[in-house]
């Protein structure tokens, strides 16, 4: 059954204004929503978006249909949809920059008829910079906002975040943690781009150590079955342990490779990533050493498969050349557009439930 009741005069009650000192929680009975050939068997319940591992497949498909309506709005300015959420405030706490994330959570809240209040340097312009706790300033925002979209720099933050928040809290990405909701839709884009999710061959290139997308990608793909990850990374940004671990507990096979070029005639996805030079500290002969060693170009064109797809999370620097660009397996640029339409739907769900 296809989740489209958004039109319902019941849906815009604010839930969590009638639940004092409870988060909002929404729960779908088993009769009523089916994702694919997937039944839901438990009731789901959604109060903020923390890590990839609070997700199963069943309530992915049901993200990604209503990411499919979404799609749908966005084309529809004028339909009923488009102020569905009408009197929400959403705050976008960003403690690090950030301009896709920042931006596509502020124009799904906007395409959907909230409001947005904003601050785009937390660190330094707000009052953390005069020692300010994470809780505290939470406590506060959460009496200005109904939804708070976090970005920190610290690993874990988002957690400390929805520990004190009476309001949902969706990670934006906490330092070298993770990062959601980049995870979902790359999901999302995998599957709209190849049209499966089983059997996928994923190559992720790049900084694998301090990269919170390919940590969170890894976990949510790992639901999938006939999933084989190939990890191609100079020395000293290689996978971390923990998500090895996690992927041969999970019974998914993976690879460790320095052969760009062999990964990617087998891949399906070659998700490149950005050496990132702010985890280095002031090692920056490590940084040095490890930039510009993989790099996505025509060469890497040339070997890989008709199918194939090379995605990003942007922003990149020089681990693609323009020249792929032009080439229609570059969906990094349709990737960013779909997370216009997880977030409306995540933002949907969050506030007004299914």
């Amino acid at each position: 059954m296809a989740l489209r009741s958004f039109t319902s005069p019941a849906s815009f009650v604010k839930p969590y204004k009638q639940i004092q000192l409870n988060k909002p929680f929404f729960s779908v009975p088993f009769s009523v929503l089916k994702c694919h050939s997937h039944p839901i068997k438990t009731s789901f319940q959604l109060e903020d978006v923390i890590e990839s591992q609070q997700f199963n497949r069943d309530l992915l498909n049901g993200i990604f249909e209503v990411a499919q309506d979404m799609e749908a709005i966005e084309r529809n300015v004028s339909s009923p949809g488009s102020n569905m959420l009408k009197g929400y405030l959403m705050a976008t706490l960003f403690y690090e920059p950030s301009t896709r994330t920042r931006l596509s959570f502020e124009s799904a809240m906007k395409r959907l008829g909230g409001e947005v209040l904003t601050t785009e340097n937390a660190r330094e312009f707000s009052s953390a910079a005069k020692g300010e706790t994470l809780e505290d300033t939470i406590r506060t925002v959460e009496g200005y906002s109904d939804i708070i979209v976090l970005r920190h720099f610290e690993g874990g933050a988002a957690k400390r975040a929805a520990a004190t928040a009476k309001v949902p809290i969706i990670n934006a990405g906490d330092g070298p943690g993770q990062h959601p909701t980049q995870a979902l839709l790359d999901v999302y884009t995998i599957k709209r781009e190849l049209g499966r999710l089983d059997g996928i061959k994923l190559g992720l290139v790049g900084d694998l150590a301090n990269g919170r997308t390919v940590r969170s990608l890894a976990y949510l793909i790992a639901m999938y079955p006939d999933i084989k990850i190939y990890f191609v990374s100079p020395d000293v940004v290689k996978m971390k342990d923990d998500i090895k671990d996690y992927l041969t507990t999970s019974g998914v096979e993976w690879e460790e490779s320095a052969d760009l070029l062999e990964v990617a005639s087998m891949c399906d996805v070659v998700y490149q990533t950005r050496i990132q030079k702010e985890r280095f500290g002031e090692r920056i002969d490590l940084y040095e050493a490890a930039r510009g060693k993989y790099i996505v170009d025509t060469n890497v064109l040339n070997v890989m498969q008709k199918h194939a797809v090379v995605m990003h999370p942007l922003p990149r620097l020089d681990e693609i050349t323009v020249e792929v660009d032009n080439d229609p397996r570059a969906a990094y640029f349709r990737q960013a557009k779909n997370g216009l339409y997880v977030r409306m739907a995540l933002l949907k769900l969050l506030l007004l439930g299914w």
